[in-house]
C-alpha cells in the first residue's frame, strides 16, 4: 500500500550546514533556544539553507461519529455541520487565525451526517458518519482506505501548489471519544488516563464517555497490535484523513505542524503505519485534554506552546505558525559576525 512506502528523511547534510550558519549569527550559540532548532529542522525538511514559511495550507477535516449515540458529548451532532458553516463564513477561531496568517484555508467534508453544498467545502465524504464503535467497527476496511486516500489527495494538492507547511485541523462532535479510544488501543493505556472532558461534558457525560471507551476496547480487543485494524474499529473519517494527509505531506517533503489531541492521535496512528513519517512532524502545543501529554510523550514530541487549549480545529497549530515564520526570518535575516564586523566569541581556557 502507498502509505507504507519509504519516506525519505530530511537532509542531514543541510541540517549540518544550517547549524553551522546558526553558530555564525550575531548571538551566543543556542541563545534562541527552540527557534534555532526549529530553523535547522525546517532547513533540513525543505532542503534549503533559506527556509520559507510564506505559503501555508490549512485543511480542516470534518466528520460525524456514531458513538454520539452513547451521550458522550455536550453538544448535539448537528453542531458539526453548523461549525463547518461557521468556518467557511469566517467566524470560527481557526478562520480568524488563518486569515491573520494569510494561510490557504479550506474545509473537507469527510462524512458529516448533514450533507452541505457550500462554496469552499471540499466533498470527500466516505459515508454519513461512522458506526457506533461500542456495537460494531466504526468503518469497513474499504472506508478506511477511502478516508486515508482522501487525506492523501488533499495534501497532495497542497504540496503541488507549493505549500511550505501543512496544518491539519478537525471538526466532529464525538471525536475526542474516538481519539481517546484509538490512543488507548495504540498505546495500551487505560481509558481513565486518556479520556478527557472534550467539549466540556458534565460529570455524568464524562462517565458515559469513559464507559463507551471501555466497552469499545473490550469489543475490539482482537485488533490489538494492528494499527490499521484498530483505526477501522475505533477511528473517525477525519482522523484517518489527517493520518493520510500527514503521510502524503512527508512523502512530498512538506513539513507538518500538528495541532492538538485529536490531530496528535492521528499523527500517532500515521507513525505506526509508517515510522518514516516522524522526522517530518512538528508539534504546535500541549493542550489541556487529559491524554494529550501521554500521546506527545509516546511520540517523543516537544511542543512549541502550552496555552491550556482544547478547542481543536487546527487552532493551536495556527497560533504556533508565527513562531515558524520567525524562526525562518531570524535564520535568513540576522547578520553573521563577519558581515556585521563584530568580534567573535573567544572560548575561555
Amino acid at each position: 500500500m502507498w502509505f507504507r512506502e519509504t519516506i525519505f528523511p530530511p537532509s542531514g547534510k543541510v541540517a549540518e550546514a544550517a547549524r553551522e550558519h546558526q553558530d555564525q549569527l550575531t548571538k551566543p550559540p543556542g541563545s534562541l533556544g527552540q527557534l534555532e532548532t526549529l530553523a535547522v529542522k525546517l532547513c533540513a525538511m525543505q532542503g534549503s539553507l533559506r527556509p520559507a514559511m510564506d505559503k501555508v495550507a490549512i485543511r480542516i477535516f470534518a466528520a460525524d461519529h456514531g458513538v454520539v449515540e452513547e451521550g458522550v458529548s455536550a453538544f448535539p451532532q448537528a453542531v458539526t455541520a453548523e461549525m463547518v458553516k461557521n468556518f467557511l463564513n469566517g467566524g470560527a477561531a481557526i478562520s480568524v487565525i488563518a486569515r491573520v496568517n494569510h494561510a490557504d484555508f479550506a474545509v473537507v467534508d469527510m462524512g458529516m451526517t448533514t450533507s452541505l453544498a457550500l462554496e469552499g467545502l471540499i466533498d470527500c465524504a466516505v459515508a454519513r458518519g461512522t458506526h457506533n464503535f461500542c456495537r460494531q467497527p466504526a468503518m469497513s476496511h474499504a472506508q478506511f482506505i477511502c478516508a486515508l486516500e482522501a487525506g492523501r489527495d488533499v495534501a497532495k494538492e497542497a504540496s503541488l501548489d507549493g505549500a511550505h507547511c501543512f496544518i491539519g485541523g478537525e471538526m466532529g462532535i464525538g471525536n475526542t471519544t474516538a481519539a481517546a479510544a484509538l490512543a488507548c488501543a495504540l498505546l495500551n493505556q487505560v481509558p481513565a488516563d486518556m479520556v478527557g472532558m472534550g467539549t466540556g461534558v458534565s460529570e455524568d457525560g464524562y462517565q458515559r464517555k469513559l464507559m463507551a471507551v471501555e466497552r469499545a476496547l473490550v469489543l475490539h480487543a482482537d485488533a490489538s497490535g494492528q494499527p490499521e485494524l484498530l483505526a477501522q474499529c475505533l477511528g473517525g473519517f477525519e482522523i484517518i484523513a489527517l493520518a493520510g494527509a500527514y503521510l502524503q505531506s512527508a512523502s512530498a517533503g512538506v513539513p507538518v505542524l500538528v495541532d492538538g489531541f485529536i490531530c496528535t492521535v492521528a499523527a500517532l496512528l500515521a507513525c505506526q503505519l509508517n515510522p518514516g513519517l516522524r522526522p517530518w512532524l512538528l508539534f504546535a502545543h500541549q493542550g489541556s485534554e487529559l491524554g494529550h501529554e501521554k500521546v506527545l510523550h509516546a511520540l517523543s514530541a516537544r511542543p512549541l506552546l502550552a496555552l491550556e487549549l482544547r478547542l481543536g480545529e487546527g487552532s493551536g497549530a495556527g497560533l504556533a505558525l508565527p513562531l515558524l515564520k520567525l524562526a525562518c526570518e531570524l535564520h535568513n535575516g540576522m547578520a553573521t559576525f563577519s558581515s556585521a564586523g563584530l568580534s567573535e566569541r573567544e572560548d575561555v581556557r
